[in-house]
């Protein structure tokens, strides 16, 4: 979690997930064939066994090894900053490379990458023929609190009282673009209501990746009978179904 104000959220998902983001400035995919008992399918089973992910910074060298041995750059020095870049340390610009200060900025790729905490925990969700209803439990931190998604319409309704549908999320077999995602779905949760004093932004994301492996997040700020939630909550876990 982390402090921020109401106001400026972006309301789609960073890093690793932000493959998943449909742009609101193009039209999203349609919704396949069967899409209906695809999330039905995807989403978790009541007790569903999850791993909570978290998202870590990683920085990536490969396209500056590329651009440095082919211009005979120094190899040990390439090879320390290979490791540093491993270890999470930002890399330095040496002139031994044989590339300019400006190439190397643009060949170093910082980004954020999905990783296990190694903790799993059971999800407090409830499940029958119609509707898949959220609670709340340890690891969970109140974030999909109140969250329902209607099996039938494919509609997700939050405890601020605003509602938002499905568009389904591209594939993607390309790994330098983020995660790679087999199938999915998101849902941008977008409402304000001054007169009762709710609001929310927010981003759900159901994706199955190459793996066959689930994930499962949602990303939020909201405001409820004029409380504003003081952080940007967000969970992120991951399941077999």
């Amino acid at each position: 979690m982390r402090p921020a104000g109401f106001t400026p959220l972006i309301a789609v998902t960073l890093g690793a997930l932000s493959v998943a983001a449909v742009a609101a400035t193009t039209q999203p995919p349609a919704l396949p064939a069967g899409w209906q008992s695809r999330i039905a399918a995807l989403l978790p089973q009541a007790g569903q066994t999850v791993t909570l992910l978290e998202r870590r910074p990683s920085i990536s060298t490969l396209e500056l090894e590329w651009r440095v041995a082919s211009a005979g750059g120094d190899p040990e020095v390439l090879r320390q900053i290979t490791l540093n870049a491993a270890r999470g340390i930002a890399p330095t610009y040496d002139k031994r490379l044989n590339v300019s200060q400006e190439d190397f900025k643009r060949y170093i790729v910082f980004q954020n990458t999905l990783a296990s905490t190694g903790k799993t925990f059971r999800l407090n969700v409830s499940r029958d023929v119609g509707r898949v209803t959220f609670g709340d439990a340890a690891y969970m931190n109140g974030v999909l609190k109140g969250v329902s998604i209607d099996l039938k319409t494919g509609e997700m309704r939050g405890p601020e009282g605003f509602t938002a549908r499905p568009v389904a999320v591209p594939a993607n077999d390309d790994p330098d673009r983020g995660l790679l995602v087999r199938s999915g779905f998101q849902w941008r949760m977008i409402g304000n209501n001054a007169q009762i004093g709710n609001g929310v932004r927010g981003t759900l994301n159901l994706l199955q990746l190459a793996t066959g492996r689930v994930v499962l997040s949602y990303s939020r700020k909201s405001m409820i009978d004029r409380k504003v939630d003081e952080f940007d909550r967000e969970l992120i876990v991951e399941y077999t179904r």
